[in-house]
């Protein structure tokens, strides 16, 4: 039976406002982290902070009563342990247990809640790419109705580098749309990965040197006017700068994280719920930064 604990900080009392952003936490040391941004981030956006535990539906009635007097407990504690290492603002709170299946609870919760975002601590099988596909965090990935964010890193700030890899699909024009609404105030760097045909076979050649250059001038071009186009329509937008990259994307990006250091990496869906990009098992199997997921549209 799902149950709700609004938080006992008495400033804590659950929000008129429909949008909320949804922690949900396993309570492993590894979703601390995650945690402290959730706060940070329910602050900042000033919405209430759902705090989701999932319990196992199999446990006798009598120890799940037991079970989730000490969850609520140890998410009270975390809580106000966070708030005092991070020196963090409490926004509105409200701790809640449900039984069943941790990714349908979970994103059933964000569809009840409307919510505007799901957080989610980093999964385990982190350098483990064929152990993935069953994990929490990339069930949830799949089918979320807003964006995830899964987080591993210490939030002692803002997200102020975030890389946002883009082409010209929809989904990239959404993804970076929700970056520059969410992050005015942060440093955004879109990053496209390029090839051309005939590479391989004429790089060498002067002419061929010569053609290039002037297509990924064009290439600059199209890009540039995509990125204005969309940034009339907004206003107070962060600072924006254009990287064009020859190579794979998964290479391109991977490359890119490790000579730079972003705080945030931000992707789309592509719109396929049953689908994992390339791109999403990299930044999951090997997290440099935080990630955000966004859906296509």
């Amino acid at each position: 039976m799902p149950r709700s604990i609004p938080s006992t900080n008495p400033s804590t009392i659950p929000s008129t406002n429909p949008s909320t952003i949804l922690f949900a936490t396993d309570l492993s040391a590894d979703n601390r982290a995650a945690f402290a941004r959730a706060l940070r981030l329910a602050y900042a956006r000033g919405v209430q902070l759902d705090v989701l535990h999932v319990l196992d539906p199999y446990l006798p009635r009598r120890v799940l009563r037991d079970v989730e007097s000490a969850v609520v407990e140890d998410i009270t504690t975390m809580l106000t342990d966070l708030r005092e290492d991070y020196a963090l603002e409490a926004p509105k709170t409200l701790i809640q247990t449900v039984t069943g299946s941790p990714h349908v609870e979970i994103v059933r919760e964000a569809h009840e809640r409307n919510a505007e975002l799901i957080v989610l601590g980093m999964h385990r099988k982190r350098g483990q790419k064929d152990l993935l596909a069953g994990t929490t965090a990339m069930r949830v990935l799949r089918s979320a109705p807003c964006p995830v964010v899964v987080s591993s890193h210490q939030p002692t700030q803002p997200w102020q580098h975030i890389l946002v890899p883009i082409d010209f699909s929809l989904t990239a024009r959404h993804t970076l749309k929700e970056a520059l609404i969410r992050f005015p105030e942060a440093t955004l760097t879109l990053l496209h990965a390029w090839t051309l045909p005939g590479e391989r076979e004429l790089g060498s050649q002067a002419y061929y040197a010569h053609w290039r250059e002037h297509e990924v001038l064009r290439l600059r071009e199209q890009l540039n006017n995509e990125i204005d186009t969309l940034m009339r329509e907004l206003d107070g937008v962060p600072d924006v700068e254009l990287v064009l990259e020859q190579g794979a994307p998964c290479d391109v990006l991977q490359a890119y994280m490790k000579r730079h250091s972003p705080d945030l990496v931000m992707i789309g869906s592509r719109g396929q719920p049953h689908h994992t990009s390339q791109l999403t098992e990299m930044l999951l199997c090997e997290p440099h930064c935080d990630l955000m997921l966004c859906r296509a549209w």
